[in-house]
């Protein structure tokens, strides 16, 4: 089938071209993203195939059913930028590749917390500049730190028994708890106070979905314990940024380290090297010594990007060959 990609990188034309040898569609990549000013590039394109910061709302999948669109590609786990709703109404099927290397992600979470606690940022950068002072760079063991898991699926799961590993105590919050976690040593479910109020570090692990936007806010902040590290390799709305910078500057978070923002859509995935970004919030959470934010990188391994493209191909080929979509999302209207 005809298959336009947007918000393509040189790593997706190299991994879906390699993949592709044993599905045979035909590829077309565009560098854009994908949103109601670009739709357009996907005429006649049956499918197309979108990342995590494209934009399908009403407006884009009425212009790509018009055009003859059917099935919209995700070729990523996370769906909450696209108008579910519409697009049922509108005929057009909605897939998405659930799982592609949770690994990946648990393991950029632990980088994260280590990067933070020994602040390997600051010493890299000392030691470039011939720098050998340990003066500002103290950081903590591990070992016997109590460690808050929001959301124990998957990834939730692998950044547990890393943290494990370490020495850490485990506390789980999930709105679906997993009896995997509780198998674990040392690990245990609790309400999300507790969590919050007992945690030295706070790792988010849990999907966007209208229940969990902003998890992370002024009060939820307020029961944490001072000085707490806070990870988020998941959705950058999780988190209230404007709330987070407070909770910096009070000092109940001591260290925050992000991999997705929440107006991540105008920035991550591009090279702004050369302009001005006028997001003064990034800008300001940029400025503080203690966050470390990388640009949606988390899931960016030579194995992940492989799982992705066989899974998104292979979820065309079933659709082309008329296939139950199993790994379809389904609207679900609200009871």
């Amino acid at each position: 089938m005809k298959v336009a990609f947007f918000s393509a990188k040189s790593f997706d034309r190299k991994s879906f071209t390699a993949a592709n040898v044993n599905y045979q569609h035909e590829l077309t990549f565009f560098e854009g993203q994908l949103n109601p000013n670009t739709a357009v590039l996907a005429a006649d394109f049956p499918v197309v195939c979108m990342f995590v910061n494209d934009i399908a709302n009403a407006t884009t999948l009425e212009i790509l059913a018009a055009q003859g669109t059917r099935l919209l590609a995700l070729r990523c786990a996370g769906y909450n930028t696209v108008d579910l709703q519409r697009a049922a109404e509108l005929g057009i099927k909605v897939v998405r590749v659930p799982a592609y290397s949770p690994y990946a992600v648990a393991e950029h979470a632990a980088a994260l917390v280590l990067t933070l606690n020994r602040k390997i940022y600051k010493a890299y950068n000392r030691v470039r500049d011939d720098n050998f002072s340990l003066e500002g760079l103290l950081g903590f063991d591990l070992h016997g730190c109590t460690v808050g898991v929001v959301g124990t699926g998957k990834i939730g799961m692998i950044f547990a028994e890393i943290m494990k590993g370490f020495g850490c105590y485990l506390l789980g919050y999930d709105a679906y708890p997993n009896n995997g976690f509780t198998a674990i040593d040392n690990a245990r479910y609790v309400s999300l106070p507790e969590l919050l109020a007992n945690s030295d570090i706070i790792s988010l692990h849990c999907p966007l979905l209208p229940e969990t936007h902003h998890l992370i806010n002024a009060n939820t902040i307020a029961q944490m314990k001072p000085g707490t590290m806070l990870i988020n390799t998941s959705r950058g709305a999780l988190i209230d940024t404007a709330a987070a910078i407070e909770g910096i500057k009070s000092g109940k978070i001591g260290y925050l380290g992000i991999d997705v923002y929440e107006q991540e859509d105008e920035i991550f995935f591009q090279d702004l090297s050369d302009t001005v970004i006028l997001d003064d919030t990034f800008q300001l959470l940029q400025s503080f010594q203690n966050v470390v934010i990388t640009a949606h990188q988390a899931f960016f391994t030579r194995n992940a990007l492989e799982a992705i493209a066989t899974t998104t191909l292979a979820n065309i080929s079933d659709f082309a060959e008329g296939q139950p979509l199993k790994n379809e999302v389904v609207y679900q209207p609200l009871a």
